[in-house]
């Protein structure tokens, strides 16, 4: 099976320091879905790992996350892609879960739910905890310049293995050609 997992704000959509809080403000970033889809009709599936810290801060509740989702779901389908599962944390960050990258526990879902060993599997992120999550989790850290990616660029502690896109139609580009 052929998997890539995505990060989604600052990857698929346009990211805000003040959370995307409702359906109005879930905007694609330009390319973001035809790259899905393009990853979509190659035969890969596409599986979205996202912290969502703004359901445990009361900034947004589930049924408005899974209006976004919905949203980012029709988007993607209108663009010929598919996004096979979504996963989150919905936890702040002094909760100390498992799941909250950049702990693992997300990919180690992943993985096990789609029964597949992360070593070839690109993970896609704009964040540092996005790349040092996925390295844990024994996938392929994938940092595209979109979102915060320009700022993580410049900080210590990205994984050595780190390849660099400018976004996630160059990544999709780099994968289907590689």
């Amino acid at each position: 099976m052929k998997l890539v997992i995505l990060d989604r704000d600052g990857v698929i959509n346009h990211d805000s320091d003040h959370f995307i809080k409702s359906p109005e403000e879930w905007k694609p970033i330009p390319g973001s879905l035809e790259a899905i889809a393009r990853l979509t009709q190659a035969g890969y599936r596409v599986v979205v790992a996202s912290n969502q810290s703004g359901i445990d801060r009361g900034l947004f509740d589930m049924d408005t996350l899974n209006a976004i989702h919905d949203k980012m779901h029709r988007a993607v389908k209108a663009a010929g892609g598919r996004i096979d599962a979504i996963f989150y944390c919905p936890h702040s960050a002094d909760s100390n879960c498992g799941c909250r990258k950049p702990k693992p526990g997300m990919f180690e879902r992943i993985a096990g739910c789609f029964n597949i060993d992360l070593a070839d599997v690109h993970a896609v992120g704009d964040s540092l905890r996005d790349l040092l999550a996925a390295a844990a989790a024994g996938a392929r850290p994938v940092l595209v310049l979109s979102g915060k990616g320009r700022e993580t660029r410049n900080e210590a502690g990205i994984p050595e293995s780190t390849l660099v896109f400018d976004d996630l139609a160059a990544t999709a580009e780099y994968i289907l050609t590689s």
